[in-house]
């Protein structure tokens, strides 16, 4: 399995430059042959093969217009275009059909402005994490890093990033081995929720942190703060930065906080059942604000994988599945039932807590579709942590 590890750096203001220079040249590497592929699709010529992008790369630096991209390590340059081949392979992929989800945009023009940039160097930049912990980046220098743990390999690849804070950080990735946790009899079923951040089936309740609703005081002042400055002033770039800091706060909370509790079902439990909630139809209604900032695709991403390192079994059960509306003892289904109606009584006589008979249900759905297909479920795709753009296959982020 491929693991990201993500770690804070600290480059200083000469490598900050560089870092600089080198974020703008792989943009314009980037746009480059964005808009070749577009001048060539308008004048009905063939597709411009990667190839030929990497000669014109090539080309370009030998011109006055373009010399400055010789001021970067050309690894960078050619991961520019890898970005950009598999913008256009996902685009492609999703108007066809084969990529299942929402449907991907075709490749668009990198801005200077963009919150986030990024370059990666592979292992053919000879990158170099040296005894004294610091990272080796070519054309760069030897920049700081803040290891939080030991990488269990040598990494293939390492991302540099800068995000909308203006923090910077390197994300190694890793060919690790799958370790299996000790074999337990315990399994879950998980209901999701915003009173509740995560109901279980044995009956255990969670309650929502509400990060951003906690935040929310700080971040109005922030915000009016911002709306009083002069676009296009150093005052109002500032302000921009402090907005964004304070966002990137609450988020990094909400992440550490549910790295903890996924960890701990995960090693407590065999299987873990979830639904599968259609969250961006639930963003669109008056819940919308406690549905973000709940993160319940962030958690249940880091249950998947998790899941799939520490040989545990994960399902998700389908969202039109009446596990709410259903009597975990006998079966039955109710017709309807609102969301002020916490606890209900089944004609049977059973008495149901809401949230804890659907957290029963859904474990008891996870495990007959699990009887019916007679295989452990694992996870087809795992999303990239948010310091990457694109979706790896075996590509997870280390949490545990």
């Amino acid at each position: 399995m491929l693991l990201r590890f993500n770690f804070r750096v600290y480059p200083t203001s000469g490598q900050q430059d560089a870092l600089a220079r080198a974020f703008g040249c792989a943009r314009v590497v980037f746009n480059d042959g964005l808009r070749a592929r577009q001048q060539a699709r308008e004048a009905g010529l063939a597709y411009v093969t990667d190839a030929e992008l990497s000669r014109q790369v090539t080309a370009a630096k030998l011109t006055p217009e373009r010399a400055w991209l010789g001021e970067v390590s050309s690894v960078v340059l050619q991961q520019a275009l890898a970005d950009l081949n598999t913008a256009y392979r996902n685009f492609f992929t999703s108007m066809s059909g084969k990529r299942k989800g929402r449907k991907v945009a075709a490749p668009r023009f990198r801005s200077r402005k963009d919150n986030r940039q990024a370059i990666r160097f592979t292992a053919n930049a000879r990158f170099k994490v040296l005894d004294n912990g610091r990272l080796r980046l070519p054309k760069i220098g030897d920049v700081q890093v803040r290891w939080s743990r030991t990488l269990p390999a040598v990494p293939t690849s390492v991302t540099v990033i800068r995000d909308a804070a203006g923090r910077y950080f390197a994300s190694f990735v890793v060919q690790s081995t799958d370790v299996p946790l000790p074999e337990t009899d315990s399994e879950v079923g998980i209901d999701l929720g915003l009173t509740h951040f995560a109901v279980m089936s044995d009956g255990m309740k969670v309650t929502a942190p509400k990060f951003l609703r906690r935040a929310a005081r700080k971040l109005k002042r922030l915000q009016q703060d911002l709306s009083r400055k002069t676009k296009g002033s150093n005052r109002r770039k500032k302000a921009v930065v402090k907005v964004a800091r304070a966002h990137a706060r609450v988020a990094d909370t909400r992440r550490d906080w549910q790295h903890k509790l996924s960890t701990a079902i995960i090693r407590d439990n065999q299987a873990v059942y979830v639904e599968d909630l259609c969250v961006s139809g639930l963003g669109r209604t008056r819940l919308a604000k406690s549905v973000h900032d709940a993160g319940w695709t962030q958690f249940t991403t880091m249950l998947e994988y998790k899941a799939a390192r520490y040989g545990r079994t994960f399902a998700r059960v389908d969202r039109f599945f009446p596990s709410t509306r259903m009597c975990s003892d006998c079966g039955r289904i109710t017709d309807k039932m609102t969301l002020n109606v916490r606890t209900w009584i089944c004609p049977c006589g059973s008495h149901h807590d809401r949230d804890v008979n659907a957290a029963r249900n859904i474990r008891a759905a996870g495990r007959a579709d699990l009887n019916d297909r007679r295989a452990q479920i694992r996870p087809a795709s795992v999303p990239a942590p948010r310091s990457e753009t694109v979706t790896h296959r075996e590509l997870v982020p280390s949490g545990m």
